[in-house]
């Protein structure tokens, strides 16, 4: 099992619930709708657990994938490359990292 870890801010002017209504809406069933993806979620950082300040991302998805080859291929459907498209809007630079469980 693959996770898919995605970091990101909004980008400026972004409006927050807009973004969230859409993630609720949209991104959230098709990506969990993919056959490759095991469980897509998102999360939206609340605070840091050890330190003070504000976390540096506001947002965290995870993405479990069981066949990262599938998966690429999963990321060919129309509804997912509109989904990816409709995120660029959203995500200001996000960060993709790939993981592994150990």
């Amino acid at each position: 099992m693959q996770t898919v870890v995605v970091l990101f801010n909004l980008k400026p002017g972004v409006v927050r619930a807009e973004y969230e209504a859409w993630a609720r809406s949209s991104d959230l069933p098709v990506v969990n709708g993919l056959p490759s993806v095991d469980k897509f979620e998102v999360l939206k950082a609340s605070g840091l657990l050890i330190g003070e300040g504000s976390s540096p991302y506001e947002y965290a998805e995870l993405i479990r994938v069981p066949d990262l080859d599938a998966f690429f291929k999963d990321l060919g459907d129309p509804a997912a490359q509109a989904g990816a498209a409709q995120f660029q809007q959203y995500a200001d630079k996000p960060v993709f990292i790939l993981t592994q469980s150990l």
